[in-house]
């Protein structure tokens, strides 16, 4: 089973094509045939889920000042250039100097190779898309901007340039949601963890996201209101999405009982009103409540709606971690999940790490069905109740951690690995196997050195590349942490 998104990815992207206008008088019919190339690009972008914005053809300066601020207009994510045929940079560096989202150079001839024995000039225009590339990286870089990168092959039949083509509609859907979100926060950092501590208008400044401030109070409301049709409701698909073990060796753990059952379904029910009620798309917190109290029992309940609604596109972080609800927030619109997570237990023997975290947890990305279990106490928080444990997918992994550095920037500290099945503790939390290059002991100090909290994202599939390029769209430093040795 898997939990349905609460809404569908999204992303506005412009797409204009380049060419010389010379050539049109020259060569008739060759403008209406680089427009219908245009087309198949604009519907490769619209078929990935993404708004998309037809710029149409740019071939003298002129028009680059008029679609320059058209292009500024439409609010867009991310922009494609589609260098159709050769085009002078008089095209290109007006738009390249204005804009300051993403600019991708689209370079997708019709054509594997000329047919050289009847190859025409025709026939070479039509397959010119990398003639220009060249010139409008230089401009980019004599207009005071970064040389925007290309995706280099051919129209159809490309599966490495379809990949790039996913790869850029997926960081502009990330760059879209995390420029608009809501992220709600209520309660406080743990006391004494000086890693959680975020200045949250550094947050706007540098992601565009909105801190929305909310009372944990509100969930007694909501959980007042909750009917119990609402409930049982919840209780079903809790049972539906998990498994219900015996208990292992831990003495902290037992099978779930029905009143932790009924609690985290009541809970989640409210969770869900709250979350509604403040219109987020993420929720950081950490509240302890007065001991024995309705409030208590609510807040030290949250982690199986966490988890549903993690799944479901909605980023939720216990501990008051807001960065790293953002970087789950980042994975989650790449399309590769985002768990909060942290390093565990290492294993000396087999080479591997435990990643894991007491919840919140992205299901939809775990191997096999997730189990829940009830704890007599949440180690080292208050509480009792159900808990979330699973592994995540076998196969690559990635991490995400935003750093903050003395100046109070932001960093992205990012790694890849492998997440191998194997036996986990039963003790009510998520662990994966987590084995990274060159080995475990390099890897681990390698990571510590670069500045991450002692939280991260984790996500499946190898996307190191395509988080650092969000990170610079965003104009923020980042770091991939490397399996390669140094030394002899």
């Amino acid at each position: 089973m898997r939990v349905e998104r609460r809404k569908p990815r999204a992303a506005r992207i412009g797409v204009f094509g380049v060419g010389y206008h010379v050539y049109w008088k020259q060569f008739p019919g060759l403008l209406e045939e680089l427009q219908n190339k245009l087309e198949v690009l604009v519907k490769k972008v619209a078929a990935r889920g993404a708004e998309v914005f037809n710029f149409g053809m740019v071939d003298k300066a002129q028009d680059a000042y008029a679609v320059a601020g058209q292009l500024k207009a439409a609010d867009l994510d991310l922009v494609f250039c589609d260098m159709v045929t050769y085009a002078t940079s008089a095209t290109f560096g007006i738009i390249v100097r204005s804009l300051d989202i993403p600019i991708v150079l689209a370079a997708l001839q019709p054509l594997a190779a000329m047919d050289y024995a009847r190859a025409t000039t025709r026939m070479q225009l039509a397959n010119d898309d990398f003639c220009s590339v060249p010139e409008f990286t230089g401009v980019a870089i004599r207009m005071g901007r970064r040389p925007p990168p290309v995706i280099l092959g051919t129209l159809e039949n490309d599966p490495e340039a379809e990949a790039e083509i996913a790869g850029w509609c997926d960081a502009a859907m990330a760059l879209h949601d995390v420029k608009r979100a809501r992220i709600g926060h209520f309660g406080h950092p743990i006391e004494h963890m000086l890693d959680m501590q975020t200045d949250q208008a550094a947050l706007t400044a540098a992601f565009g996201c909105h801190i929305v401030q909310t009372e944990a109070d509100d969930l007694l409301r909501f959980e007042r209101e909750a009917a119990p049709e609402e409930v049982e409701r919840k209780s079903r698909e809790i049972l539906g999405l998990f498994d219900t073990p015996d208990p292992g060796a831990d003495p902290v753990t037992m099978k779930l009982t029905p009143e932790h059952l009924e609690t985290a379904a009541r809970v989640a029910v409210a969770l869900d009103k709250f979350v509604d009620h403040h219109q987020l798309d993420g929720l950081a917190y950490y509240y302890e409540g007065e001991a024995g109290s309705p409030l208590r029992n609510i807040v030290t309940n949250l982690i199986v709606g966490n988890s549903l609604l993690t799944a479901a596109g909605f980023p939720m972080c216990g501990e008051s971690d807001l960065k790293t609800c953002i970087a789950m927030l980042l994975m989650d619109r790449l399309d590769m999940g985002g768990s909060f997570a942290e390093f565990h237990p290492v294993d000396f023997r087999e080479g591997f790490v435990l990643v894991g975290h007491d919840g919140p947890h992205h299901i939809n990305i775990a191997d096999g069905k997730p189990a829940l279990r009830s704890l007599v106490k949440y180690h080292g928080k208050p509480g009792a109740g159900a808990s979330v444990e699973f592994r995540i997918k076998e196969g690559p992994i990635t991490m995400l951690s935003i750093g903050v550095k003395a100046d109070g920037k932001f960093r992205f500290i990012l790694a890849e690995g492998q997440s191998v099945r194997g036996a986990i503790p039963a003790t009510g939390n998520t662990n994966t196997r987590g084995f990274f290059q060159p080995d475990i002991r390099t890897f681990l100090k390698r990571w510590v050195a670069e500045g991450p909290t002692h939280h991260f994202a984790l996500g499946v599939g190898h996307r190191a590349q395509w988080l650092q390029r969000v990170a610079e769209a965003l104009g923020i430093e980042s770091v991939i942490v490397s399996g390669e040795r140094c030394g002899p």
